[in-house]
């Protein structure tokens, strides 16, 4: 959009991406960014690199190296998700008295408020697993592009669950996207069958039908999660820390028993952290403190467009994709990654308001 407005309008810019909500003048900014924008950036670089770094921890092992268990991932990602978000409450708080009051008053005097988190919390631990099932089978590009798919999910649950309405040029939209994703699956089928060549480094055998139907799962879930947690977000007067607090409890009991329930013998046999490296470590951080990020984007932003900023990841991933894990895109996984990154910028543009001009955006 930006080349219908003229370079002095564009220096003098204050909103640079589509934000479906009411920006104050005098709200503090951060390189020219308000709180939303630069949040959704941020979302940006964090969903590629996880990715990235996902997929390289998953496939890029020693043929003498155990692979690390996903399921110990998921709730180590939790733990340090409940540590950031003490130490953020803690840090807004003068006292350590005012914090504990808080935690026992909100946390612990509120098990109502724990019920409420129940069903995303253990959404979001499902979906947490299948992202690692997801992309041990299938390429980053491939898997980004298809979890695009959560877009259409969370426009249907928005619907259902926030009331909200979507056009024919979004239904559209989202028929589109549907269009891509099917394209490039069909791709990466038929490409998984034909062997590549032996390669030292990666000895992970891929199924990308189990890394489809782990994409699909997780979509679904994303999407009903996501509405729900917005909703409760928005309709609450909770501090978003507090319940930032309460899904990562609730989500840490979750991935803890599906961590016993499935992987229980191999934890006795090799040990809770079998497989670890510096790689593993920073793949948690990242999942942990991108959690955090999208509570934030979701409160000050939008739960669709937050889906429009993260499909940007799409482009950055191909391209280092192709470097890192020697990706070799076909004719057709490029006209559906294009198909897909068109449903989005059109999907964007229709849920921008009405009353905002081009003028308006870039002034």
């Amino acid at each position: 959009m930006a080349h219908y407005a003229s370079n002095r309008i564009f220096k003098k810019s204050r909103h640079l991406l589509p934000i479906n909500t009411t920006i104050p003048k005098n709200e503090p900014r951060i390189c020219y960014l308000s709180r939303q924008q630069m949040s959704l950036v941020v979302l940006v670089v964090q969903n590629t690199l996880l990715v990235l770094m996902m997929r390289y921890s998953r496939t890029q092992k020693a043929a003498d190296q155990p692979l690390y268990l996903a399921s110990t991932a998921v709730v180590m990602a939790e733990m340090v998700k409940i540590a950031a978000c003490f130490i953020i409450l803690r840090w807004q708080h003068s006292s350590w008295q005012d914090f504990g009051q808080q935690i026992k008053m909100d946390v612990i005097g509120k098990p109502r408020g724990l019920l409420i988190m129940m069903i995303p919390s253990g959404l979001y631990a499902l979906q947490n697993n299948l992202l690692y099932i997801a992309l041990s089978n299938l390429e980053a590009a491939t898997f980004q592009i298809t979890y695009q798919l959560k877009i259409l999910s969370t426009a249907i649950f928005s619907v259902l669950l926030l009331g909200r309405s979507l056009n024919r040029t979004q239904w559209f939209a989202l028929t589109m996207l549907m269009a891509g994703v099917t394209l490039v699956q069909t791709q990466q089928v038929m490409t998984a069958a034909v062997p590549d060549e032996p390669n030292s480094k990666d000895t992970h055998f891929q199924n990308p039908w189990i890394g489809l139907l782990a994409v699909l799962t997780s979509c679904v879930s994303s999407g009903f999660a996501g509405c729900y947690f917005e909703k409760i977000l928005k309709t609450s007067t909770t501090s978003m820390w507090i319940r930032n607090i309460q899904l990562s409890l609730c989500g840490a009991f979750f991935s803890l028993l599906g961590m016993m329930i499935y992987d229980l013998p191999l934890i006795r046999a090799g040990g809770l952290f079998q497989g670890y490296d510096c790689m593993t470590w920073l793949v948690i951080i990242n999942q942990a403190l991108g959690g955090l990020l999208v509570a934030i984007v979701v409160k000050y932003a939008d739960n669709i467009l937050k889906g429009f900023a993260t499909s940007i990841s799409i482009i950055v991933s191909s391209i280092i994709s192709f470097y890192l894990f020697a990706f070799q895109p076909t004719l057709g996984f490029i006209a559906g990654a294009i198909i897909v990154l068109i449903a989005m910028i059109i999907y964007s543009k229709e849920s921008m308001p009405k009353s905002t001009s081009i003028t308006k955006l870039y002034s």
